[in-house]
């Protein structure tokens, strides 16, 4: 029989295929509070895939299929979590897990946190530890300029204060 005369709902199967989350090969270290976000987010992914567990709406399909993916990757993302804790750092200079405060070129203040991949909000001042930001703070000390190449100029930035959050 041709397809053309089997009557199914086309919508039925529109948007099963999730494709996956792309995981980072890039080391994965983690703040104790982004190894305690990673471990929440498993716990409401799996409590979300129960409530689901008995519906069979294609809706509900599609959902528990996203939910699954999630619970993919941030288990690998646990599973490959390299924990740093802010209080080994050596106080003096910026690294993984440091707060900085900074001055720039244009009399502006700014606090950066670093973290890790999955942990970044710029929203939050959390930036990446892969961030070009980071990257050029990273082994500072205070007082020391570094260049932020901000879109569309660079403004010249200098750490007046690094200190890291006791958990």
């Amino acid at each position: 029989m041709s397809r053309a005369f089997v009557k199914e709902n086309d919508l039925e199967h529109a948007g099963i295929d999730i494709p996956e989350r792309p995981v980072s090969n890039e080391t994965n270290y983690v703040t104790p509070n982004g190894f305690k976000e990673l471990q929440d987010k498993l716990n409401s992914l799996n409590s979300e895939r129960q409530s689901l567990k008995e519906l069979e709406s294609s809706n509900s399909k599609q959902k528990k299929l996203r939910i699954e993916r999630d619970l993919r990757y941030f288990s690998s993302r646990l599973k490959s979590a390299i924990l740093v804790y802010p209080f080994n750092q050596d106080k003096n200079i910026v690294l993984f897990s440091a707060i900085v405060k900074v001055l720039s070129s244009k009399n502006k203040k700014y606090k950066f946190e670093i973290v890790g991949e999955d942990e970044a909000n710029i929203k939050l001042s959390k930036i990446s530890y892969l961030s070009p930001l980071a990257k050029s703070l990273i082994g500072s000390r205070i007082e020391d300029e570094v260049i932020w190449n901000k879109s569309p100029e660079q403004e010249i930035l200098t750490i007046t204060n690094i200190y890291y959050r006791i958990q």
